[in-house]
């Protein structure tokens, strides 16, 4: 195993155990949790928090938080548009689940939030999302910014490589969002489109049609 493999490793056994302790409970009748039959990922009471506040700028150009940008279901997405393979895939998928999703009357707006904020410019992520999703938002900001909010949903990234033709390392979660609740869930690389509508669905009606 290299270094740089042992390192993603590490961060994914890292968000693996902030996993068993992270939760939002909503309450039903008797006290079982509403959201529980939702999930894909074991979340249990207390602990350390995924996701935070951020203020970073949009593909217009215009700063927005944490607020704006997670004014419903929110499913947000790690990544950066030079990447050859993992973000471009799990990018169209979100996009399509979304899609599907729309077609059932729930809305969910895609983020795509940038770990290479040298290459990806607003309009540059403009036109990334705009191939995608009409409604995926493309978001950058300073590098000190972006660390922070990585850091916030405990995602690793890191340069591989020099001159213009740099690759980044990372991890590839797609973090379900709720303004109110908070984490709901979280999609592996490896979770189809139908797994995703089927789990978002689920929320939306025990959010009550959120």
């Amino acid at each position: 195993m290299t270094r740089r493999t042992a390192v993603i490793a590490l961060a994914a056994v890292a968000l693996a155990a902030a996993l068993g302790v992270v939760a939002w409970r909503l309450q039903a009748p008797g006290g079982e949790d509403a959201l529980d039959r939702c999930r894909t990922t074991a979340l249990a009471t207390g602990g350390q928090k995924i996701g935070g506040p951020f203020t970073l700028i949009d593909e217009t150009g215009a700063t927005v938080t944490e607020r704006e940008v997670i004014d419903g279901l929110a499913l947000i997405y790690f990544g950066y548009t030079y990447c050859p393979d993992v973000c471009p895939m799990d990018a169209a998928r979100n996009a399509e689940a979304v899609e599907r999703l729309a077609e059932q009357g729930i809305r969910v707006k895609p983020v795509f939030i940038t770990i290479d904020p040298d290459r990806d410019t607003p309009e540059v992520l403009a036109a990334f999302t705009d191939l995608l999703h009409p409604d995926m938002l493309g978001l950058t900001g300073s590098p000190e910014a972006l660390k922070r909010v990585r850091d916030a949903y405990m995602v690793y990234a890191a340069r591989r490589g020099e001159g213009e033709d740099y690759l980044m390392d990372h991890t590839s979660y797609s973090y379900l969002m709720h303004p109110d609740a908070g984490l709901l869930d979280i999609y592996r690389h490896d979770t189809t489109a139908e797994e995703i509508v089927t789990g978002v669905a689920c929320f939306a009606r025990a959010l009550g049609g959120a």
